[in-house]
């Protein structure tokens, strides 16, 4: 499949060539449905955590006697029943992991990318990088690309602090390494904008 290269001015430089095996592939919905529940449930810190009447402090004197007040026998002001008791089958810490094999993770990627390249929402342009943190620089990039009022992820084929700096205060864009990216980033995101070099970076980690 050959798409168009657009430098950072706006202008066309060019083609380039993207695997159909990652680019145009149809896209598996539910390989993509399992790595984003995959990826949201790993988010989960599985933390919560409520006391049994066992674990609340207090308690340990009867209440009242058993028997001559008319009322219902109690032994601890701390049985579930009572205001400031323990709680029964509360929630316990526990991990919320789920694992995807390999070849499922590929597949939701491939199917996320294909997707994009299917809907015409990924386009490609020429490596550059900034002299110094400027929003502004960053900005009218966006601006030449016509792509400032999307939800734009900008995937580069190694970490460079110039250009993330330079794209943080920007609102609904993202910018991450192509080899950290997620299948739910890229489906988070209605366009991608790939640099030349990352293009490279996906043929040889996503290739069969």
């Amino acid at each position: 499949m050959l798409v168009d290269i657009y430098t950072k001015e706006g202008t066309q430089s060019g083609q380039i060539e993207l695997k159909d095996e990652i680019f145009a592939v149809k896209p598996n919905e539910h390989a993509m449905y399992q790595a984003v529940v995959a990826f949201l449930a790993n988010k989960r810190q599985g933390n919560a955590k409520t006391k049994v009447r066992s674990e609340v402090s207090g308690g340990g004197k009867k209440p009242w006697r058993q028997k001559g007040r008319g009322t219902a026998r109690s032994g601890s002001s701390r049985s579930p029943v009572w205001v400031g008791g323990g709680t029964i089958h509360g929630p316990k810490p526990h991990k919320f992991t789920m694992n995807l094999s390999k070849k499922v993770k590929r597949l939701a990627k491939v199917s996320a990318l294909s997707a994009r390249c299917e809907e015409n929402n990924l386009m490609v342009i020429e490596d550059f990088t900034f002299a110094e943190i400027k929003t502004k620089q960053m900005t009218e990039v966006i601006r030449n690309l016509k792509l400032e009022n999307e939800k734009l992820l900008i995937l580069l084929p190694e970490k460079d602090d110039m250009i993330y700096l330079s794209t943080r205060n920007i609102p609904n864009v993202t910018v991450h390494p192509v080899d950290k990216i997620s299948t739910y980033e890229i489906l988070n995101h209605k366009k991608l904008l790939l640099f030349k070099k990352a293009v490279d970076v996906v043929h040889n980690s996503l290739s069969n």
